[in-house]
C-alpha cells in the first residue's frame, strides 16, 4: 500500500499582511514628523499690522540700544530720564491718573531684561502697559 504525503508546502508568499504593516508605519512616521517642531525657529520681532488708537492718558517710555531712557507724557516732547528715576516718575503718573497707559518703545537690540524691568515697574504701580511695534511695510 502506497501512502502519499498530503502536506505539501506552498511556494507562494502572501504580501497582504506586509503591505498593511508598511502602510501603518508610513502613516505613523508622517504623523510623527508633522507633530514635531524644529528647535531653531526664526522669529522677527517686533512688527505688527494692527493699528490701535486710544484717547487715554498715554506715557511713552523709549529705550534705546545704548541704554538711554526717555519719557514723553501725553504727547509732549520726550525728555531724557535716568532709568533709576523711572519708578518714581511712573508712580507720580499713577497717582495723578489711575487710568493712564504706558506705551513702551524699545529698540530691537535692547536686552530683554530691561523690558522686563519696565514691565515690573508698571505692574507695581498698577499701570496698563502697551508694547509698541513698528508697522509692517
Amino acid at each position: 500500500m502506497a501512502l502519499k504525503k498530503r502536506n505539501k508546502t506552498s511556494a507562494e508568499f502572501s504580501m497582504s499582511s506586509m503591505t498593511d504593516i508598511i502602510f501603518l508605519l508610513l502613516l505613523f512616521f508622517m504623523v510623527a514628523s508633522t507633530m514635531s517642531s524644529p528647535n531653531d525657529m526664526r522669529v522677527n520681532l517686533p512688527q505688527s499690522s494692527a493699528k490701535t488708537a486710544t484717547k487715554a492718558h498715554i506715557v511713552k517710555v523709549a529705550l534705546t540700544s545704548e541704554g538711554e531712557c526717555s519719557v514723553a507724557d501725553n504727547g509732549e516732547a520726550a525728555m531724557p530720564i535716568q532709568f533709576d528715576d523711572l519708578p518714581s516718575y511712573l508712580q507720580g503718573i499713577q497717582a495723578a491718573d489711575s487710568a493712564a497707559y504706558v506705551a513702551l518703545y524699545a529698540d530691537e537690540e535692547v536686552p530683554y531684561r530691561e523690558i522686563v524691568r519696565v514691565l515690573d515697574i508698571a505692574n507695581e504701580n498698577r499701570l496698563k502697559l502697551v508694547i509698541a511695534t513698528k508697522v509692517k511695510e
